[in-house]
């Protein structure tokens, strides 16, 4: 009889995570903390000096880690409201309203998404590093100079000019108002905290600066009961206002398009751009996956959609809470993404909290943030060993303090290729005298120290400079070989027809141009008009015209 042993089923045990995603997720939930309570003063402070409530600068902060933060790009960055597009966002809402701020921010994130699949982001990293320190520059001198009103409790001005002109007022009226006073020794003693807490390292790993300057400094003012102006409060869900046909349609109006064009393709650009600088600082910060730019790119143009039809502020990665996600010890995208869950439920649960802030803190930590957009350290090495850069950094910086973002980037651009265009436009004429008349010689062009092009010596010949050769005895009168060498561009153009004005009158000139890597339309004609004056009926070179070759 045969007998069949039948295998005991052991019941299955739930999978056990492992250690390691255990001390993973553990890391991401912890900078996930550290990172809200750095993004809480920073959305709130944006949003005040942008001129639009200050819940709309957490909206922000929450689409920039729910969505943002799920979608593909770089994998640690933190995203939300900048300090970067705080001028062009009050412009935009003193210019066109509230309620249009929304459809330029819609427009800006379709723009993203549509150089996003067209796979622009890498060419981003072509972009001058002077014009994006430049821009910052220009972004922090107007963000102190409009900031330093609201310490003191002021109103700005408006623009950057007038905010720069209205500071001598603006100090002979706080000397004489205490309330004034007031707001002013807080705004000052939050960037004294901000300067100062990060020296002390344990505990600056447990509550950011921002926070504990901001928490201090609205403890002091509800302690004192100090006169000072605090923020107002409306609500989350009663300033969520999607822009309607009406905002549209106010963008549209006679005059208006032009505007509206221009501030949105600076809210794109510049946005895009800060974002992907800020995503390549963040690489250098670790060692996980790189950011494929392109997708980063339409993350960011999801996000500032998003933030468009629920009327919010633009988004940009940041890289201070960037680099405080990497720093806290994040290993994956939740960190960002439950960043935006804690936002959530603080502007749910706790809006009154708000309310209780003093504006000259949120103030305090925007003049801080602002002088930290400034490139003083690296300014005085980039002047030494790259003058230029320097130029397009402070000319860039000035432009968009003098007039606006979008003019001033523009600018800084257009400088920026214009020094790149000047530095790669190099031209020279190699002169050489020939042994005897070249009848038959086709230009074969001869090498400076007199070497032919296969490098032999050439006899009888001498090479010279720039200048015109003098008179060496019975040799005076031989035919001049001149070879230009280099590229011939229209911004060089002046200095070669000067050189070529300085060759004797009395001699044979044959012009080759067959060194030359390049030569423009510009250059081409006029070295033909020159050689065609050359070889007219008193010029020496009659019997040989010159050979133009390029």
């Amino acid at each position: 009889m045969r007998r069949f042993r039948v295998a005991r089923l052991r019941p299955s045990l739930p999978s056990i995570p492992s250690r390691q995603a255990l001390v993973r997720g553990r890391a991401d939930v912890t900078a996930s903390l550290v990172v809200f309570l750095v993004a809480v003063p920073l959305c709130v402070g944006v949003a005040v000096a942008s001129g639009v409530p200050a819940e709309l600068g957490l909206v922000t902060g929450i689409v920039g880690g729910l969505l943002t933060g799920l979608l593909p790009g770089s994998s640690l960055q933190v995203s939300g409201p900048a300090a970067g597009l705080t001028v062009l966002v009050h412009e935009a809402v003193r210019e066109y309203g509230l309620g249009a701020l929304g459809a330029l921010v819609l427009c800006a994130g379709v723009l993203q998404l549509v150089m996003g699949a067209l796979r622009l982001g890498r060419w981003f990293r072509a972009i001058s590093v002077a014009v994006v320190q430049g821009m910052l520059a220009g972004i922090g001198l107007v963000l102190i100079a409009g900031q330093l009103y609201a310490l003191a409790d002021a109103k700005a001005p408006g623009n950057g000019p007038a905010n720069l002109g209205g500071l001598p007022g603006l100090v002979a009226d706080t000397l004489a108002s205490g309330p004034a006073l007031s707001a002013l020794a807080v705004g000052v003693g939050t960037i004294a905290l901000l300067v100062l807490w990060p020296k002390w390292r344990r505990a600056a790993r447990v509550l950011p600066a921002p926070l504990m300057a901001v928490a201090l400094a609205t403890a002091v003012v509800f302690a004192l009961d100090l006169p000072v102006a605090r923020v107002e409060v409306a609500g989350l869900l009663d300033v969520v206002q999607p822009p309607g046909g009406a905002d549209f349609a106010r963008l549209a109006e006679a005059g208006a398009p032009a505007g509206v064009l221009g501030t949105v393709l600076a809210f794109a650009l510049i946005a895009s751009a800060e974002s992907l600088f800020s995503a390549a600082a963040v690489d250098r910060l670790h060692d996980g996956p790189r950011t494929d730019y392109d997708k980063e790119l339409m993350a960011q143009g999801a996000g500032n959609t998003v933030c468009g039809l629920l009327g919010a502020l633009p988004m940009t990665a940041v890289i201070v809470r960037s680099a405080a996600n990497v720093h806290a010890g994040a290993r994956t995208k939740a960190s960002r993404v439950l960043h935006g869950v804690w936002l959530l439920v603080f502007a749910a649960a706790f809006p009154a909290a708000l309310g209780v802030v003093p504006i000259a803190a949120l103030a305090g930590v925007l003049v801080h943030a602002g002088g930290k957009l400034i490139p003083v350290k690296q300014w005085r090495p980039l002047w030494r060993e790259h003058r230029g850069e320097a130029v397009v950094l402070a000319a860039t910086a000035v432009a968009i303090v003098a007039t606006n973002m979008f003019e001033g980037v523009l600018l800084g651009l257009l400088m920026a290729v214009a020094k790149s265009a000047w530095e790669t436009s190099h031209v020279h004429l190699e002169i050489v005298e020939r042994s005897e008349p070249a009848a038959g010689d086709g230009g074969a062009g001869r090498g400076r120290n007199g070497h032919d092009a296969r490098g032999h010596a050439a006899t009888g010949q001498r090479a010279t400079g720039l200048g015109a050769p003098g008179p060496v005895g019975p040799q005076a009168r031989r035919p001049l070989l001149v070879r230009a060498v280099g590229n011939a561009t229209f911004l060089r153009l002046p200095k070669l027809l000067d050189q070529l004005a300085a060759l004797p009158e009395d001699r044979e000139i044959e012009l080759d141009l067959s060194g030359l890597r390049h030569l423009d339309h510009a250059c081409a004609a006029a070295l033909g008009s020159w050689a065609e004056q050359r070889r007219g009926p008193d010029g020496p070179t009659r019997q040989k015209a010159p050979s133009i070759t390029p």
